[in-house]
């Protein structure tokens, strides 16, 4: 029992939380050493106990708020939780590359590469491929996670801070506006950790660098993670000599076309990106949580951020930017499959492996619909069949050259339309092989009408016409 001058527990967490956003708005850390009274602290902790609240739950809250605290000075989000989970889940077993299993894939790259040389004009890699640890996979392709789903991350730390105000009282505004760049830290912690714990579960599914479709590893690099390539050969009956030669190849394939085409992974990242950036949060669900959000129960939070329930339904622009999305993604991997089957042509199981890999990236895993439900991009093409069909429509009728050739610059990348129908394209081939100019399509047309049309307002081009229709002020009496 508390005797009438003691702290009341209805008093202290209001000063805590006082406190805490007064110093934030004035740009101080109020969790470093010498910023909150012990006292109060301690206080704090004893009303939680005997209101039976575990005091150790403000641990994870302490955390989360002194990350953010750190980069509170330029408002960015500290990426170093999403790095540390990611970390965790991808070295939990401690496995180490073997010898064995090094000099397996060293060889199979080896092999692939000569067999990829006759498949493709397209020249090797500058840097050897090797095999890799999960955590290696991480530590190479965080970088790109990060660029992808900070604009997601940035939403959502904007959600958080307009449903905490559409929750506070008015005496409590102020604080808010104070502490705006401490709470957009703590939402980009809480989207970091999520994205860490997604990124580390998916280091345990991918065989190797270019599994996932879009360029996640650095420029011209290419690697295989052991760790996962033996799950995957598990109960197919396939050798795995076989196999590894397969993988080899078509990560070789993929690493070989972002390394020839510059151009491309900037484009496709670019496409992500943009994608990510038309992501908003939906406030009202949002709002609902904070408003029910139970300390000792943050299972909810953490479910709504896995389901994607708190990303609303897509715009019609985020559509349109999707369907050209999937086109690239469709395009990069029909090409990888076609040249994979030709240089593995000779393997028994070939044509086995392929209907594999198809269906596996098809169906996607857990970790990739988790990111799907946390950035709301799937990237797994959905015309991947129709892209591989035109490709090798493409190759039999004009040759790996020049259906090569197609991703020298952007402008001549096939569309959708030639995954549809890839009888226009190969005709502007045969064309183009024998010296002829292309029949002008649609846009060439409606390009130089339009031209002619300015040409003909400028007034500095004669007009054939003139005889026929002269203009009033050129009439003779």
């Amino acid at each position: 029992m508390t005797s009438d001058d003691s702290p009341r527990p209805e008093d202290d967490f209001p000063e805590f939380l006082r406190k805490l956003f007064e110093d934030a708005g004035a740009g101080g850390n109020p969790l470093a050493d010498g910023g909150l009274d012990p006292e109060q602290l301690k206080r704090l902790s004893e009303q939680m106990g005997a209101a039976g609240i575990d005091p150790a739950m403000l641990q994870p809250l302490m955390q989360s708020m002194q990350q953010a605290f750190a980069t509170a000075g330029d408002g960015g989000i500290s990426w170093d939780a999403a790095k540390r989970q990611a970390l965790h889940l991808a070295n939990q077993d401690g496995h180490a590359i073997t010898t064995g299993e090094k000099t397996d894939h060293e060889q199979a790259f080896a092999l692939a590469e000569l067999w990829l040389s006759e498949a493709t004009m397209i020249s090797e890699l500058a840097e050897p491929a090797r095999p890799i640890t999960r955590g290696e996979w991480v530590e190479l392709t965080l970088p790109v996670w990060q660029e992808l789903a900070e604009p997601v991350a940035t939403s959502m730390a904007d959600g958080l801070i307009d449903a905490l105000r559409a929750q506070s009282p008015d005496d409590m505004q102020q604080m808010l506006d104070g502490a705006g760049r401490m709470l957009r830290g703590i939402g980009g912690q809480m989207f970091a950790g999520q994205l860490g714990h997604v990124i580390g579960k998916l280091s345990r599914e991918v065989v190797s660098g270019g599994d996932v479709g879009i360029p996640v590893m650095p420029a011209g690099a290419a690697a295989i993670v052991p760790q996962n390539f033996a799950d995957l050969g598990r109960g197919l009956e396939i050798p795995d000599d076989q196999l590894a030669l397969y993988i080899a190849a078509r990560e070789l394939a993929h690493a070989r076309l972002f390394r020839h085409a510059k151009w491309l992974r900037l484009q496709a990242i670019g496409q992500v990106t943009d994608f990510a950036r038309g992501v908003d949060i939906d406030v009202e669900r949002l709002e609902d949580l904070a408003s029910r959000f139970d300390p000792q129960n943050p299972d909810e939070l953490r479910e709504a951020l896995e389901s994607g329930s708190l990303l609303p339904e897509q715009s019609e622009a985020q559509r349109r930017a999707l369907e050209r999305l999937e086109t690239l993604l469709a395009l990069i991997e029909g090409w990888v499959d076609v040249v994979t089957a030709d240089a593995t042509n000779r393997m028994p199981s070939g044509d086995r492996i392929a209907e594999v890999i198809r269906r596996r990236r098809a169906a996607g895993g857990p970790a990739e619909d988790a990111l799907e439900a946390l950035v709301g991009l799937r990237l797994r093409p959905r015309r991947l069949r129709e892209a591989a069909a035109m490709w090798r429509a493409v190759t039999d009728a004009v040759g790996m050259s020049a259906r090569d050739s197609l991703w020298d610059y952007p402008d001549l990348l096939p569309d959708s339309a030639d995954i549809d129908d890839p009888s226009g394209l190969i005709t502007r081939l045969q064309a183009r092989a024998r010296g002829e100019e292309p029949a002008p399509d649609d846009f060439d047309q409606a390009l130089a009408q339009l031209l002619e049309e300015e040409s003909g307002d400028g007034g500095d081009v004669p007009d054939d016409d003139a005889d026929d229709e002269p203009d009033s002020g050129d009439e003779k009496p």
